[in-house]
């Protein structure tokens, strides 16, 4: 494990997926991050890569082949390499290999940067094209944080506050985790979502056209808070799953397969393309108080 530390928080990161396994706020003790508890759900903030979501019959299309590929890629699965650490910035880095081409033909260099500012965690993805054409890939985050953060209080004591005001459609997914075409509005009362257990009756609230740029979890009971922001990011889950204490904030560019799939990974919805020789960079910030 790496340790980040400054003043105002400390945050433990694994070589495993490059993953946030805790970010501690000193001036409370409070920990903000699920904990992982294989029984709910073994992840804490899964880097998903080079896919977000799942592919219609965990294929994807490329190159003129099909190839197997899981649901959000491998990047949460395999051990990066730590090629920098120090007390505010650790970079973690993971290059293509006879395994990841078997799954995903492209050459790629994908690195998780993670940096403290004061009470702040920024995690930053830089991919580099080595591949002798055009790479496609997308990219997204998978945060899950504690709900309730203060004992005695419950899931439904939280909500959701965006930054600004909003006319929210989710898009609802089927019983494979696709798009369905379906889609319902999310109502909100003067930016705030009330966390309920019935808004997630159809998996993740998926929204494609977000206006905020932050979202911040908030207790009517405390103030105790967490505020992710993804000045970059087309698109937003927000995702529990049935009684678990966490909610998932997840900025991604990228999103699931629809149920008719993709005929090449190139057309998929919201897809990144990424030249020869070229590099791609993009971050989000955890905020927590």
């Amino acid at each position: 494990m790496v340790i980040l530390e400054n003043d105002f928080i400390k945050a433990t990161i694994s070589s495993k997926g490059a993953e946030i396994h805790s970010l501690i706020n000193k001036a409370n003790g409070t920990e903000y991050m699920w904990q992982g508890n294989p029984d709910v759900w073994a992840f804490h903030a899964p880097n998903l890569f080079p896919v977000v979501g799942g592919l219609k019959n965990n294929t994807l299309n490329a190159k003129g082949q099909a190839y197997t590929l899981n649901r959000h890629g491998f990047a949460r699965n395999v051990t990066f390499r730590r090629i920098e650490s120090a007390p505010l910035q650790a970079i973690f880095e993971y290059r293509y290999d006879e395994e990841t081409l078997k799954v995903y033909p492209y050459k790629f260099e994908f690195q998780v940067i993670y940096h403290l500012e004061r009470g702040r965690l920024r995690v930053s993805y830089k991919v580099i094209n080595m591949d002798e054409g055009d790479i496609y890939f997308s990219v997204g985050a998978h945060p899950a944080f504690n709900v309730p953060l203060t004992a005695g209080e419950s899931f439904e004591d939280y909500y959701l506050e965006f930054e600004k005001e909003e006319a929210l459609h989710t898009h609802w997914s089927n019983s494979e985790g696709l798009l369905s075409g379906e889609t319902s509005e999310v109502v909100l009362a003067q930016n705030l979502l009330p966390l309920k257990r019935d808004l997630f009756a159809h998996d993740a609230l998926i929204f494609k056209n977000i206006q905020s740029r932050a979202v911040t979890l908030r207790s009517t009971k405390s103030d105790k808070h967490v505020r992710v922001s993804f000045p970059y990011f087309a698109f937003l889950g927000i995702w529990t799953k049935a009684d678990a204490p966490f909610i998932c904030i997840e900025p991604w560019l990228g999103v699931t397969d629809t149920a008719e799939g993709h005929a090449d990974i190139s057309e998929k919805e919201g897809i990144q393309t990424l030249e020869k020789g070229h590099v791609f960079e993009t971050d989000y910030c955890i905020e927590v108080g």
